[in-house]
């Protein structure tokens, strides 16, 4: 199997504590720790100076889909985070050398979270963020493979309301904050129903067979797999997952802590784009 040879990355802005509750330090500090653990495992990493004008530009992972040497430049579906792809463009191709595709279609949204490559076909997941149109223009760009569009249904979680009552409040997901690669051919997805569910639709329209490795924990779900070692989240957030893969899985694992990270984005991957090249990149 190929291996990666740089990671694009963001990092985080201040403005990032403006889309939730964020301890902005130990957000920055959860970053840190996936950039080098990144280097540790052989990658360049390029990382960008965070905008402060995107507050979510820490999710680099929305803005393309690389694959095959070829970058293409997503639409992210919120109007807000589409200044967001201008820079990572500028970096990919010039620092990086990729070719560039654009979508030429305005009516398309495509965000990079939505976009599972098993290394053999592509699964889009239809969500807030991504459209019919997004997943057309995948295929146009990536014709060698299958791309095959899943719906992602809101998940429903309970909160407290007043009085007690708890209240089903409803929260849209991209299709790799349910399911990801954990290893060649092999999914890593949750244990809720939305999880499941996404697995089912991707098993019954998949063109090839792949494992399943089902965690216990839907924020493990998401999951990075880097030249032969599985990148998850830590056993601080995720034991119940820690200790089923201390049992049954075989490759190298390193465990990160994302919690801050995640409470805007998918997860992990959200954090970085993954490049296979052979010229060395300058790093800003």
């Amino acid at each position: 199997m190929f291996r990666y040879t740089h990671a694009l990355v963001c990092r985080v802005p201040v403005a990032f504590r403006t889309r939730a509750e964020i301890d902005l330090e130990e957000a920055r500090r959860q970053h840190e720790s996936l950039c080098r653990c990144l280097r540790e495992l052989g990658l360049d990493v390029v990382e960008l100076p965070p905008d402060e004008q995107h507050p979510e530009c820490v999710f680099v992972e929305d803005t393309a889909v690389i694959c095959n040497g070829v970058a293409l430049i997503t639409r992210p579906g919120a109007p807000h985070r589409q200044g967001e792809v201008d820079t990572v463009r500028a970096v990919l191709k010039k620092e990086l050398g990729l070719p560039i595709v654009e979508i030429s279609d305005e009516a398309a949204k495509l965000d990079g979270g939505d976009v599972l490559f098993t290394g053999r076909e592509f699964f889009v997941g239809l969500s807030e963020w991504t459209n019919e149109a997004g997943a057309r223009a995948l295929a146009a760009s990536f014709p060698e493979f299958s791309v095959t569009p899943i719906k992602v249904s809101p998940a429903v979680r309970l909160e407290g309301g007043q009085q007690g009552q708890a209240l089903q409040v409803s929260e849209t997901r991209h299709l790799k904050a349910l399911v990801s690669m954990a290893a060649p051919d092999v999914l890593c997805v949750g244990q809720s129903t939305a999880a499941q569910e996404v697995l089912q639709r991707i098993e019954r329209e998949a063109s090839f067979s792949y494992q399943t490795l089902t965690v216990p924990e839907d924020c493990a779900a998401n999951v990075l797999s880097v030249n032969g070692t599985l990148l998850h989240r830590c056993n601080a957030e995720a034991p119940e997952t820690c200790k089923l893969l201390e049992g049954k899985f075989e490759l190298h694992r390193r465990q990160l802590a994302a919690s801050e990270l995640a409470k805007v984005g998918t997860g992990l991957t959200s954090c970085c784009l993954l490049v296979r090249r052979t010229r060395a990149a300058r790093t800003y």
